[in-house]
């Protein structure tokens, strides 16, 4: 999962002449997601948004958070951030496609509002053609990626959500319970470490 952040004076989003969301001072984040991302990507990048510490404060850089100061962050999804380039034409097929991308992004805000303050996390409107008008303090913008998982993380993963969304029965027959694989990916995040991804361009 990806991140552009910048620190905002404010920030909106419209599509045609409506006004969808706005903030005065805080973050406007752009989303990418990949098709690789997980309930893991999602805990990882929460964290980030809201802690880190892009903030002046007592005369101090860099040394408050959104939450520290009680400010907004308005989110936008942009699948753009993962391509590639196949020759001058940009290729999307490294980004999470539709109804998987969309649940991954409003569990991102869901985690954000329960962990901070849900009329502070705001955001565009999935899937739609917006333009979101950005007065860029500083200007200050950063970009962050979640870690990439090992190959053997991947796999205890897994195991992990196919034992707790399987039980056999009596005569045999698999049936599926409603365990949902964000909080089996919140059990691998408490025993294992993300290795750092190497940004891609």
């Amino acid at each position: 999962m990806k991140a552009i952040i910048q620190r905002v004076a404010s920030a909106k989003v419209t599509v045609g002449d409506e006004l969808v969301s706005s903030i005065g001072r805080g973050l406007c984040v752009l989303v990418g997601i990949s098709a690789e991302d997980n309930a893991n990507d999602v805990e990882w990048m929460a964290r980030k948004l809201l802690n880190l510490r892009l903030f002046e404060e007592s005369g101090k850089r860099w040394m408050a958070s959104v939450m520290d100061l009680q400010l907004e962050i308005l989110c936008v999804s942009q699948f753009t951030l993962y391509h590639r380039l196949k020759g001058n034409r940009p290729d999307f097929s490294r980004a999470m496609q539709g109804p998987d991308a969309q649940q991954l992004y409003e569990s991102l805000l869901q985690r954000m509002r329960n962990e901070y303050a849900t009329e502070r996390i705001l955001d565009g409107r999935f899937g739609a053609m917006m333009q979101v008008h950005v007065v860029n303090d500083g200007p200050v913008t950063l970009e962050i990626e979640s870690p990439v998982q090992s190959e053997q993380e991947r796999q205890k993963l897994k195991r992990v959500m196919e034992q707790r969304a399987k039980s056999t029965n009596k005569a045999g027959q698999v049936t599926v319970v409603g365990v949902g694989a964000e909080s089996a990916c919140a059990k691998v995040t408490e025993e294992t470490e993300g290795v750092g991804k190497t940004d891609q361009h």
